[in-house]
Protein backbone atom coordinates (compact mmCIF):
# COMPACT_ATOMS: atom_id res chain seq x y z
CA UNK A 1 0.00 0.00 0.00
CA UNK A 2 1.97 2.93 -1.29
CA UNK A 3 1.13 6.25 0.32
CA UNK A 4 -0.97 4.76 3.12
CA UNK A 5 -0.27 6.05 6.61
CA UNK A 6 0.92 3.37 9.03
CA UNK A 7 -1.28 2.61 12.01
CA UNK A 8 0.51 4.18 14.94
CA UNK A 9 0.19 2.66 18.37
CA UNK A 10 1.72 4.68 21.17
CA UNK A 11 2.52 2.81 24.39
CA UNK A 12 3.52 4.51 27.65
CA UNK A 13 3.87 3.96 31.38
CA UNK A 14 2.76 6.42 34.05
CA UNK A 15 3.20 6.52 37.82
CA UNK A 16 1.58 8.36 40.72
CA UNK A 17 1.84 7.54 44.45
CA UNK A 18 1.93 3.71 44.47
CA UNK A 19 -0.04 3.26 41.23
CA UNK A 20 1.45 2.18 37.92
CA UNK A 21 -0.44 2.47 34.61
CA UNK A 22 0.40 0.94 31.24
CA UNK A 23 -1.46 2.60 28.39
CA UNK A 24 -1.94 2.03 24.66
CA UNK A 25 -3.14 4.83 22.36
CA UNK A 26 -4.57 3.77 18.98
CA UNK A 27 -6.34 5.77 16.25
CA UNK A 28 -10.07 5.29 16.72
CA UNK A 29 -13.32 6.85 17.86
CA UNK A 30 -12.53 7.92 21.44
CA UNK A 31 -13.26 4.68 23.31
CA UNK A 32 -11.62 4.67 26.77
CA UNK A 33 -11.13 1.37 28.62
CA UNK A 34 -9.48 0.93 32.04
CA UNK A 35 -8.76 -2.65 33.20
CA UNK A 36 -11.29 -3.92 30.61
CA UNK A 37 -14.07 -1.64 31.93
CA UNK A 38 -15.33 1.57 30.34
CA UNK A 39 -13.74 4.54 32.14
CA UNK A 40 -17.16 5.85 33.23
CA UNK A 41 -17.86 2.57 35.03
CA UNK A 42 -14.33 2.12 36.41
CA UNK A 43 -14.18 5.59 38.01
CA UNK A 44 -17.89 5.50 38.94
CA UNK A 45 -18.90 8.59 40.91
CA UNK A 46 -15.40 10.07 40.83
CA UNK A 47 -16.25 12.67 38.20
CA UNK A 48 -13.19 14.84 38.88
CA UNK A 49 -10.80 11.94 38.30
CA UNK A 50 -12.47 11.15 34.97
CA UNK A 51 -12.01 14.74 33.79
CA UNK A 52 -8.44 14.87 35.13
CA UNK A 53 -7.44 11.71 33.26
CA UNK A 54 -8.55 13.09 29.89
CA UNK A 55 -6.99 16.54 30.32
CA UNK A 56 -3.90 15.78 28.14
CA UNK A 57 -6.15 14.84 25.20
CA UNK A 58 -8.35 17.90 25.75
CA UNK A 59 -5.35 20.23 25.69
CA UNK A 60 -4.09 18.58 22.49
CA UNK A 61 -7.63 18.68 20.99
CA UNK A 62 -7.54 14.94 20.20
CA UNK A 63 -10.51 13.72 22.35
CA UNK A 64 -12.40 11.69 19.74
CA UNK A 65 -9.49 10.69 17.49
CA UNK A 66 -7.85 7.98 19.61
CA UNK A 67 -8.92 4.88 21.53
CA UNK A 68 -7.29 4.39 24.94
CA UNK A 69 -6.68 1.08 26.66
CA UNK A 70 -5.11 1.31 30.12
CA UNK A 71 -4.06 -1.32 32.65
CA UNK A 72 -3.56 0.16 36.11
CA UNK A 73 -2.47 -1.48 39.34
CA UNK A 74 -1.88 -0.39 42.94
CA UNK A 75 -3.04 2.53 45.03
CA UNK A 76 -6.47 4.12 45.16
CA UNK A 77 -8.70 6.01 42.76
CA UNK A 78 -6.77 9.29 42.89
CA UNK A 79 -3.36 7.65 42.42
CA UNK A 80 -4.63 5.48 39.58
CA UNK A 81 -6.17 8.47 37.82
CA UNK A 82 -2.89 10.37 38.13
CA UNK A 83 -0.92 7.40 36.79
CA UNK A 84 -3.23 7.08 33.77
CA UNK A 85 -2.96 10.83 33.11
CA UNK A 86 0.85 10.63 33.24
CA UNK A 87 0.89 7.64 30.85
CA UNK A 88 -1.58 9.33 28.49
CA UNK A 89 0.52 12.49 28.36
CA UNK A 90 3.65 10.44 27.61
CA UNK A 91 1.83 8.57 24.82
CA UNK A 92 0.52 11.82 23.28
CA UNK A 93 4.03 13.31 23.47
CA UNK A 94 5.37 10.49 21.26
CA UNK A 95 3.00 11.55 18.45
CA UNK A 96 5.08 14.60 17.53
CA UNK A 97 7.37 17.38 18.69
CA UNK A 98 4.64 20.10 18.94
CA UNK A 99 2.53 17.82 21.13
CA UNK A 100 5.52 17.03 23.33
CA UNK A 101 6.12 20.75 23.90
CA UNK A 102 2.42 21.25 24.68
CA UNK A 103 2.42 18.41 27.23
CA UNK A 104 5.58 19.83 28.85
CA UNK A 105 4.10 23.36 29.03
CA UNK A 106 1.02 22.12 30.88
CA UNK A 107 3.13 20.02 33.27
CA UNK A 108 1.67 16.66 32.24
CA UNK A 109 5.04 14.99 31.65
CA UNK A 110 6.41 15.73 35.12
CA UNK A 111 6.04 12.77 37.46
CA UNK A 112 4.33 13.82 40.71
CA UNK A 113 6.81 12.51 43.28
CA UNK A 114 4.66 13.09 46.38
CA UNK A 115 4.30 9.91 48.42
CA UNK A 116 2.78 9.03 51.78
CA UNK A 117 5.21 9.83 54.60
CA UNK A 118 6.13 6.84 56.73
CA UNK A 119 5.07 6.45 60.35
CA UNK A 120 7.86 7.12 62.86
CA UNK A 121 8.45 5.14 66.04
CA UNK A 122 7.41 6.81 69.29
CA UNK A 123 4.59 8.63 67.48
CA UNK A 124 1.02 7.61 66.69
CA UNK A 125 1.28 8.75 63.03
CA UNK A 126 3.86 10.24 60.67
CA UNK A 127 3.87 13.70 62.27
CA UNK A 128 1.38 13.55 65.12
CA UNK A 129 2.97 13.38 68.58
CA UNK A 130 1.62 11.88 71.77
CA UNK A 131 0.28 14.49 74.19
CA UNK A 132 3.04 16.07 76.29
CA UNK A 133 2.46 16.30 80.02
CA UNK A 134 4.75 18.45 82.17
CA UNK A 135 3.50 16.92 85.42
Amino acid sequence: MVGAMPVTVAQATGRRKTSVARLWLRPGSGKFMVNDYPAEKYFGGHHRQRLDVLSPLKEAKLESQYDIHALVDGGGVSGQAGAIRHALARAVATLGEPLQKLMRQHGFLTRDSRMVERKKYGQPKARKRFQFSKR
